[in-house]
């Protein structure tokens, strides 16, 4: 079975938390294996006023910045799912959402009490402006 439909169930709820002004942080973590890549950081940005997401691929020496839409996003991180990465951890304020890939690679998401009280700022600053 596929992990790839749950994923994109999981992307759904990312997006969700986006419109409804709820997204506090994104990551993807638990590599297969010792890795150069440890961890990869997903956040809003505004620049002069349009909204992107600032990717952060974090490695062993270095990390790297780069900035996407949505979609663009999204094909980046689902590239990178069971290659190298097994966990996605969607932060919100009302949950914390987590897709995770098993041993034989089928796909889940997990719903827990929310870790972060407030969106990030970035997502506050889209509230406040109506963005």
């Amino acid at each position: 079975m596929s992990f790839q439909p749950v994923f994109n169930e999981f992307w759904e709820k990312v997006k969700e938390s986006i419109t409804d002004k709820t997204y506090a942080k994104l990551t993807l973590a638990k590599t297969i294996g010792d890795t150069d890549l440890k961890n990869i950081y997903v956040r809003p940005v505004l620049n002069d006023g349009v909204f992107s997401l600032s990717v952060t691929e974090r490695y062993k020496t270095e990390e790297i910045e780069s900035f996407h839409s949505l979609d663009e996003t999204y094909k980046i991180l689902s590239s990178y799912m069971n290659k190298p990465f097994l966990t996605a951890l969607l932060f919100t304020t009302e949950n914390d959402i987590t897709f995770k890939i098993n041993k034989k690679r089928a796909g889940s998401i997990i719903l827990q009490d929310p870790t972060f009280k407030n969106a990030s700022d970035v997502i506050l600053e889209m509230k406040e402006k109506g963005i």
